[in-house]
């Protein structure tokens, strides 16, 4: 199958089923074997996947890319040994990060949520075609790449991490950055955002917030 086939999906299913890592293997950059440069698709959704894992707090080295062929045994098997003591390293999806499995569920369904959006801006602002995954790498680690992040993608994260707690059951401030390891000040900004766009309210009965 062409590593171009791998979708951002796939790799969400895979921390959602409990996976602690993704490996995706493809072909050698400007060597695609379909003349569909399937494999650059693939390393650009690498690199703003691992921008999605860090802003919801796993490790993005739990997710890595490789380019080979098929005449490079030796090095396939040297790159899936050092990704397995890595991953062993780094422990178990959530607990290494300290991420209990409550707050890691609902953070890995905002992002999966939110896909169809995130497919979006990937194709109208941040697609790129390099030569190199050096290229890649530090255009998805650049300034330009990390606020046009923020602002269209990072701040919808956390309404859909917060929205996903809500619909569950009503949550106060304290316990919603309880379970998401977020700054209360921060939660309240958000909570304010996502109230005034209609999708929750402070119910005074209760005394917490809820999904509208």
């Amino acid at each position: 199958m062409c590593s171009g086939r791998v979708d951002l999906s796939f790799v969400l299913r895979a921390f959602s089923n409990g996976m602690d890592g993704v490996f995706i293997g493809g072909c050698h950059l400007n060597e695609c074997h379909y003349i569909t440069d399937g494999n650059h698709h693939a390393y650009s959704m690498v690199q703003l996947c691992r921008k999605l894992m860090e802003h919801i707090g796993l490790n993005p080295e739990r997710l890595r890319i490789e380019q080979m062929s098929a005449g490079e045994g030796i090095r396939y098997a040297e790159v899936m040994n050092d990704f397995s003591a890595r991953l062993h390293e780094l422990g178990p999806l959530g607990k290494g990060e300290g991420i209990d499995a409550a707050g890691l569920k609902f953070k890995l369904e905002a992002v999966t949520k939110l896909i169809p959006f995130i497919r979006l801006v990937e194709r109208e602002r941040l697609r790129v075609r390099f030569d190199t995954a050096k290229e890649y790498t530090e255009y998805f680690k650049s300034d330009e790449v990390n606020r046009l992040f923020q602002e269209l993608i990072g701040d919808k994260l956390v309404i859909g991490q917060i929205l996903a707690l809500l619909r569950e059951s009503p949550r106060s401030t304290g316990e919603i950055s309880e379970i998401l390891g977020m700054d209360s000040s921060e939660v309240s900004k958000h909570l304010n955002v996502s109230a005034r766009q209609g999708y929750s309210r402070f119910d005074e009965g209760r005394k917490r917030f809820v999904a509208a």
